[in-house]
């Protein structure tokens, strides 16, 4: 288990609210601080850390619109119980509604990231250029459901090749390891055949049809910062626009 920081260090480029609400979701976490459990107020958090309030105050607020904690007034801040969320682009997060049903998912790399050269013409967004690749298939009792192959900018997620992405969240690393958030972007839908690679990821045969989504998205600074490509097995489930919820067939 990681040790969680206990100083702030000031000559860091991520601002100290930040760094302080890093600590206290690793808390929360770790079960340092318990579902329903008060953390410390706005004074003794700054008297710790050697901070002023209002920087305590932004930590928190950040961490109340991240949905971890909830200030009460007249009582305190409390940690909130931890609902599963979809993410926005990350298939850990996706089926995180399977997950909290009970319906264990299993998601394993297919391919390690690295840094590849995308081809003139492709209609890749990353096309002519460098990004980062890597492809993985989540399983639902041992059956194959979804394969995903993502794209990254090199220039937006710089060191992200040596990164273990096994069992994470790319929603996550990209919002707690880059300070991002997607501010965009879209997604199509067709149907199509997979490829012999990719029917054999999917342990289907190649005339097999299957749900193909092609996801952009933006950042701030960076159009189509993350382009995806999916290819979802329909014959158990069905697959909504809601950007990756799942829901069983009937």
């Amino acid at each position: 288990m990681d040790t969680i920081p206990k100083t702030l260090n000031s000559q860091s480029p991520i601002p100290l609210y930040r760094q302080l609400a890093d600590i206290l979701s690793a808390k929360i976490r770790s079960g340092g601080y318990p579902v329903a459990s008060k953390i410390p107020s706005e004074n003794r958090l700054a008297a710790e850390f050697g901070i002023g309030r209002p920087t305590v105050r932004q930590a928190t607020d950040f961490l109340i619109r991240k949905g971890l904690l909830l200030r009460k007034r007249g009582s305190g801040t409390y940690v909130c119980a931890q609902t599963k969320e979809v993410d926005l682009f990350s298939l850990g997060g996706t089926l995180s509604a399977f997950q909290s049903k009970g319906i264990d998912v299993d998601i394993r790399i297919r391919k390690r990231i690295k840094l590849i050269d995308i081809p003139d013409g492709a209609e890749n967004p990353f096309s002519g250029q460098d990004a980062y690749f890597f492809s993985r298939v989540s399983s639902v009792e041992g059956a194959p459901l979804l394969l995903e192959e993502m794209y990254l900018s090199a220039f937006l997620f710089p060191g992200i090749a040596d990164m273990d992405l096994s069992g994470r969240s790319i929603s996550r690393i990209v919002d707690e390891v880059y300070y991002m958030r997607p501010s965009g972007g879209k997604q199509t839908f067709s149907i199509g055949t997979p490829g012999p690679e990719r029917a054999l990821q999917l342990d289907i045969s190649t005339e097999t049809s299957v749900l193909v989504v092609k996801r952009f998205l933006h950042f701030p600074h960076r159009a189509n910062g993350i382009y995806a490509e999916l290819f979802c097995k329909t014959d158990r489930f069905a697959f909504s626009q809601n950007l990756g919820v799942l829901m069983e067939s009937t």
